[in-house]
């Protein structure tokens, strides 16, 4: 699965923030992957800030942003910030349902703009 996911996935502390990029369709074990390694990093650096670069991520099916939506209590409940990048408002509109009560804010193609609302009180 990690081969598999290599050139799709990248999951790195950079600058005080956790950034996650997905390239491509996102799976079910991507997804979870990805999660994962934002856990392990969590745990590890006791960063608070996520940042998601969907900006060449696919239209997922609702079956992906589910996925994403269950896991997505985790963070709620670790009091993350979580930052989406996305592409277009299809990609937002699925952004915001995985994403659902989390403390999360969706960008339009605005890295810039997502790292300025992280680094906010």
């Amino acid at each position: 699965m990690l081969n598999e996911s290599s050139d799709q996935l990248w999951v790195e502390p950079v600058g005080g923030i956790i950034l996650a990029r997905i390239r491509g369709v996102a799976t079910a074990d991507l997804i979870q992957e990805c999660h994962q390694r934002i856990v392990v990093l969590q745990r590890d650096t006791g960063c608070k800030q996520v940042m998601y670069d969907a900006l060449e991520l696919e239209r997922p099916p609702i079956e992906i942003v589910l996925t994403q939506q269950g896991l997505t209590d985790a963070l709620k409940q670790a009091d993350v910030k979580v930052a989406i990048v996305v592409p277009n408002t299809g990609i937002a509109y699925l952004a915001r349902l995985a994403f659902g009560e989390a403390n999360h804010r969706v960008f339009y193609n605005d890295i810039a703009a997502a790292v300025s609302w992280l680094g906010s009180p």
